[in-house]
This record gives structure tokens, C-alpha cells and sequence, in this order.
């Protein structure tokens, strides 16, 4: 599956809408609760979206890179940021101007097509969070994140087809589960060679049998 990123020869419309700031690594963009007053677009770097709870707990909801727009509840009129957002490391954003950027799509067929895209894909992404949350046992969430990150290889976020950048800490943290529990099941895959690890890489080597274990008879929810 072709990752969907708004193309270079697009990048002066949102240089018009609006303007450039720049974040160092670790730096909050916007908090959970926030206002949406506006629609970012990721010139340089990446940034990480979380959601976090009254306990301090944080849930890693995605790593966004070059190419995309962060902010979409700002289309919504009196819209509440749901996600915090943080760089991850150097980071440039151009700050938008919605309504010079509703001038902009009505004149390019071309950039409302890719923000269309990217609206959709935002959507699909969050009917796969509530389902790995909600449906899947701790095996199944593991093997459908790598599954749904490999099948949209991003050179800007070192995702390949077949391997992830990421520490079982990281992927601990995205997926909202125990590191021992993810160290276990990356264990016993490792064991009987359905994928393949070392710092900061997760190699898959059997995506038949990852495939296999998201069939509906494959598992059930567990803690």
C-alpha cells in the first residue's frame, strides 16, 4: 500500500496559508484540550500524537511524519485538540490559515484529493486503534501494529515493508501495554523465528503467520 503524503510540488500552498515554526525534540506543539485553531503541516521532522489520563498514563496514538497534517479537529468549528502533540526530534510546521486554505483546495483539484486521502486515512487509522484496543488479545495487537505500519512503508519514519524502528519500550508505549508482557511475546517470536530484533528494529519474518493470528478464530480479548 503507496503511503499517502501531500507531494513536494503542493508544499507552497501551505507556505502561503501560513507560517513556519520550528520545534526542538521532546517540545509540545499542543496539549489534549487545547483549542483547534489551526492545521499544522509537517514540513521537516516528526512528531508524536499521545492521549494521556488523570493518572499521568500516555498512550502513544501515532508517529506523524514529513508530508502530513496534524490538527484536522480545527475544520470543526468550536473543535478541541483530542491528542497532545510533541516534536520528536527537529521539527518544522507550517501553521495554517484554514480559510486561505479552503481557497487554495477549491482552486487545485490535486490538493483537496491528497487532503481528502489524508482525512480518510486518519479515519481507517482509528477504526484500527479501537479495534486492537477493544478486540484484540496482547499477541493480536502486537502483530496487527506491525501488520498496518509495514503495509505502508515511510522512509521519513525508517518503516520498511518488513521492519519497524522501534525499542519494545516505544512500541510498549504506542500500543498502551506492559514492556514485560510486549518483551514475552517479541520473545517467543523471536524463538520461533516469526520475526527477527536488535536496538530499535523489529524485523518481520513470517507475515503469514501474523496474518494468521488476526482471523476471527484466531484469539480473544484477554488483559
Amino acid at each position: 500500500m503507496e503511503q499517502i503524503k501531500i507531494p513536494e510540488q503542493l508544499y507552497p500552498y501551505f507556505e502561503k496559508a501560513g507560517y513556519s515554526l520550528k520545534y526542538e525534540p521532546g517540545q509540545t506543539i499542543y496539549m489534549q484540550g487545547d483549542v483547534a485553531q489551526s492545521l499544522y503541516f509537517i514540513k521537516e521532522g516528526r512528531v508524536r500524537a499521545f492521549c494521556t489520563t488523570k493518572s499521568g498514563r500516555e498512550m502513544t496514538f501515532e508517529i506523524v511524519g514529513r508530508g502530513k497534517i496534524i490538527g484536522e479537529t480545527s475544520f470543526l468549528s468550536h473543535g478541541i485538540y483530542p491528542v497532545c502533540v510533541e516534536a520528536v526530534n527537529q521539527v518544522e510546521l507550517l501553521v495554517c490559515n484554514l480559510n486561505q486554505l479552503y481557497d487554495f483546495m477549491e482552486e487545485s483539484k490535486d490538493l483537496m484529493k491528497v487532503m481528502m486521502q489524508l482525512l480518510s486515512r486518519t479515519c481507517n487509522h482509528l477504526v484500527e486503534q479501537l479495534r486492537r484496543v477493544t478486540l484484540y488479545d496482547r499477541y493480536q495487537k502486537i502483530a496487527s501494529f506491525l501488520l498496518y505500519e509495514t503495509e505502508m512503508p515511510d522512509s521519513d519514519k525508517g518503516v520498511t515493508k518488513d521492519s519497524i524502528p522501534y525499542t519494545q519500550e516505544e512500541l510498549a508505549m504506542i500500543l498502551g501495554m506492559n514492556r514485560v508482557t510486549v518483551s514475552k511475546v517479541l520473545g517467543e517470536w523471536k524463538k520461533g523465528g516469526i520475526i527477527s530484533s536488535s536496538y530499535k528494529k523489529i524485523r518481520i519474518q513470517d507475515r503469514n503467520y501474523l496474518k494468521e493470528l488476526l482471523k476471527p478464530s484466531a484469539g480473544s480479548v484477554d488483559s
